[in-house]
């Protein structure tokens, strides 16, 4: 039996999923999260207690270990990961390479380097005065926080005062307690980028020996124009398919320096060329993931599992009908109480499956600072317009009860 390493958050949506395709398919995958080690088995699944911060937790790795492959959920899994394969002696991307894919800064060099089109960028400190930038910035522009993923403190400023308030609102953000406690170097730094008009869209795929193979090209059909950069909808195949994106995504994963394991690809396009805004060395984030199958009902994490216990997964190709998924996004900030009307959306022709992920008594909290949605949405259909009205007309029945968060004294 193959045995696969599989680093994840504990509150990761994705365990459970690759939890049955392993049982699906006769492989041992061993969990690895970020846990209290002195705590014994809480969530009762024999995983391996570690600190994505912590190098020295490659140790409890090793002594788990031997592991025929390895997988992370998550951007900081993802580093950690790499630092464990390195230590177990299986293929994965290397730490330089993972390093670079989540610092939004070391990747604009990366690309640049590479003669990839980048916008023009720069990386200022929370410390810094951000009246003295707003007066070098060429506007509009996008100051983001070089860490955080799925467009968290990501925000549009069009003068020098919005540069400002965009500026002290990361900062604060940057400065919460969860994300401190981390502990990393990048989250002391804000990424300014000029603003790049057009059509966003994703690719997910699959590295091996430094070659991409894309499993699924993603339009994102709504306009990401600011001030926030909220995700919804991903539609695959896209309404419009562009020959440039899969050449850009192979060129962007050299530049990195990616070689084995899981990419997901942000990209934007303005009709004339594809800009690579990042490449996650991880698979699609949330519950993403079942918006996708491939020949004979096959899931994603099936496919990821297999390739990590050194399989060929070249001959694995997506259904052939028009799928796609929409994160239901925050309508307010407050406390979630309930959702009503699941059953009319799901009764929606096309509509396959409503998962409400948001838990009563949760607080919500909106982008920028938000990192949540309240759950997904997944349809199929005949052709990605149809999907697509899937999608929105479920969402139309959806009412969300959201109570105000009373504020401490």
């Amino acid at each position: 039996m193959k045995r696969i390493l599989l680093v994840a958050a504990t509150t990761g949506y994705q365990i459970r999923s690759f939890a049955e395709a392993a049982h699906r398919l006769g492989i041992e995958v061993a969990l690895a999260t970020d846990r209290c080690h002195v705590l014994e088995d809480p969530w009762r699944d024999r995983a391996v207690p570690i600190r994505f911060n912590d190098p020295a937790s490659v140790q409890a790795i090793i002594a788990a270990g031997p592991f025929d492959g390895i997988l992370a959920v998550g951007d900081r899994p993802a580093y950690f990961a790499a630092l464990a394969a390195v230590a177990l002696g299986v293929p994965f991307h290397s730490p330089a390479s993972v390093d670079a894919a989540r610092n939004k800064f070391h990747t604009k060099q990366r690309f640049a380097e590479a003669g990839l089109p980048v916008p023009r960028f720069s990386r200022m400190s929370t410390a810094d005065d951000p009246a003295q930038h707003s007066r070098l910035a060429t506007y509009p522009c996008v100051l983001k926080p070089l860490g955080l993923s799925a467009s968290r403190g990501v925000i549009r400023v069009n003068n020098a005062a919005e540069f400002t308030t965009a500026f002290c609102r990361i900062k604060a953000l940057l400065a919460r307690p969860e994300i401190r406690l981390s502990g990393e170097d990048q989250d002391q730094y804000i990424q300014v980028e000029s603003f790049l008009a057009g059509r966003e869209y994703a690719l997910e795929g699959l590295v091996t020996a430094g070659r991409l193979q894309t499993l699924a090209v993603f339009e994102k059909p709504d306009p990401l124009d600011g001030p926030f950069f909220e995700e919804s909808i991903y539609l695959t195949p896209p309404r419009q398919p562009l020959s440039r994106l899969v050449p850009a995504a192979e060129q962007a994963v050299r530049a990195l320096g990616l070689t084995h394991g899981p990419v997901h690809a942000e990209m934007r396009d303005d009709g004339e060329q594809t800009w690579v805004l990042e490449v996650a060395p991880r698979p699609i984030g949330g519950l993403c993931a079942k918006a996708l199958r491939y020949d004979g009902a096959v899931p994603l994490e099936e496919i990821l599992l297999r390739h990590a216990a050194g399989e060929d997964v070249t001959h694995f190709i997506r259904e052939r009908i028009a799928s796609g998924v929409m994160m239901i996004p925050i309508p307010a900030s407050g406390v979630f109480e309930s959702a009503e009307g699941v059953d009319n959306a799901t009764a929606v022709g096309g509509v396959e499956e409503i998962a409400i992920t948001a838990k009563a008594g949760q607080t919500l909290e909106k982008l920028p600072e938000g990192s949540s949605y309240l759950g997904f949405i997944f349809a199929r259909g005949s052709t990605s317009e149809q999907v697509d009205r899937s999608l929105r007309q479920a969402h139309s029945k959806l009412r969300f009860r959201i109570a105000a968060k009373l504020p401490v004294i």
